[in-house]
């Protein structure tokens, strides 16, 4: 391969961004726990891929990339840590640890579940403890999450630099906690989880509809939290919610990329297995007596999942389910969620006066404007409707909504 072939030079740039988005987090965290330093773990990382992309058009890709990355951006740490006298009183137990860690990507469970308990430190505003974890453990960058939390990328990146400050001159350690402490931080770092599945289901960047190996990042830090903290049930909540997504994932995009609703689906190819497994998690966390939001959203997801057909969902039950949700966390986007099964209870009349409501509070929420739109197209004010799919079309940039929503302005119904 030659850096003058410009479709190998792509290729290679392509499998760069792709290792980048896959092992990011996990070298991130490694480099952490070395180094203490957010910035200088970033930084060498950083480093570490302009290395791939000088290198790897002309010697052709390494057989094992993210281990090539991971043993690159270790040895700029190296270089670093010797060349800077900030470094000076650790330098030897730097190094020693630093030379010690294997030439490996393969993913080290208590580095990114350590440094998630890092990111979400008390101590820090709520807000920059996810940005912070987002960043540093996912890999997600700057804009993407400037996206999710729906501030300005300048805003987000000082609240990511503050948390980062606050973290190195507060002394915050580097370390799993304290059982105490664990139970503390575990919103937040549910949270985070929760968000990093949301970005894998409706990508909210770039050119691709969905992520897969966000929503299995997220399964597999779920499934580590479920195991960390085993009387916990909200975890295990998490965890069931996740896989019942994952296993309609077959069925969620049709040839052409665009988003499948889910009254559209074929169910035949949901996995089975997958729904089995997340039921069992959720009547485990049943057993342990303490209902949470993960929990009743995953039973909401559960109802779904175990309908042989749309007509055949339990509607009533999910509105028990709504009720149950709304009762823990009263937010707008709950009460769009329920307004849709209302519209199956008592007709799509009554789900519109609940979603009117919502105006102020959800303006700015793409989905609002979707779903109103669906419930004026029930109630045949069309062009009420198409006023609101091309507002929903405006506020999202994910590829497969606007592909979904174009074909509804252009009349296409079996798109749902």
């Amino acid at each position: 391969m030659s850096s003058a072939d410009p479709v190998g030079a792509q290729a290679t740039r392509s499998l760069i961004e792709r290792v980048f988005r896959e092992e990011a987090g996990r070298l991130t965290a490694s480099l952490v726990r070395l180094l203490g330093d957010f910035d200088l773990a970033e930084e060498m990382v950083g480093e570490a891929v302009v290395e791939a992309l000088r290198r790897w058009p002309s010697t052709g890709p390494p057989r094992r990339p993210g281990a090539w990355l991971l043993t690159c951006a270790r040895n700029k740490a190296l270089d670093r840590i010797r060349r800077e006298a900030r470094f000076k009183d650790r330098l030897p137990q730097l190094a020693a640890r630093i030379e010690a860690l294997p030439d490996s990507a393969e993913r080290e469970p208590d580095d990114r579940l350590r440094l998630i308990f890092t990111c979400c430190h008390p101590a820090l505003d709520p807000d920059a403890q996810v940005a912070l974890t987002l960043r540093a453990v996912v890999g997600l960058t700057t804009a993407e999450i400037a996206r999710a939390f729906m501030v300005p990328e300048p805003t987000l990146a000082k609240r990511v630099t503050r948390a980062k400050r606050k973290i190195a001159t507060a002394g915050i350690p580097y370390r799993a906690p304290e059982p105490e402490e664990r139970a503390e931080r575990l919103p937040q770092v549910m949270r985070v989880v929760y968000l990093v599945f949301n970005e894998g289901c409706f990508t909210t960047g770039g050119d691709l509809g969905v992520r897969r190996e966000l929503v299995d990042d997220a399964e597999w830090l779920a499934a580590l939290l479920a195991a960390a903290l085993p009387q916990e049930p909200e975890p295990l909540g998490l965890l069931a919610l996740i896989r019942l997504h994952a296993a309609r994932w077959p069925a969620r995009l049709d040839a052409g990329g665009r988003l499948v609703p889910l009254a559209d689906q074929d169910r035949t190819r949901w996995d089975a297995q997958r729904i089995r497994s997340a039921t069992a998690l959720i009547e485990r966390a049943a057993s342990l007596g303490r209902t949470g939001p993960y929990q009743i959203e995953a039973a909401i997801t559960a109802v779904h999942c175990e309908a042989p057909g749309w007509k055949e969902t339990d509607w009533p039950q999910l509105l028990r389910l709504y009720d149950m949700l709304l009762a823990l966390d009263p937010s707008p986007v709950v009460r769009l969620n329920r307004a849709v099964v209302i519209s199956h209870t008592e007709g799509p009349a009554a789900a519109l006066a609940q979603v009117e409501a919502l105006t102020g509070r959800l303006a700015r929420y793409h989905l609002f404007h979707a779903t109103r739109a669906a419930l004026l197209r029930d109630l045949g004010r069309e062009e009420e409707a198409a006023a609101a799919d091309r507002e929903a079309l405006h506020l999202t940039a994910n590829p497969a909504e606007r592909s979904l929503l174009t074909a509804r302005l252009h009349g296409d119904e079996g798109t749902g």
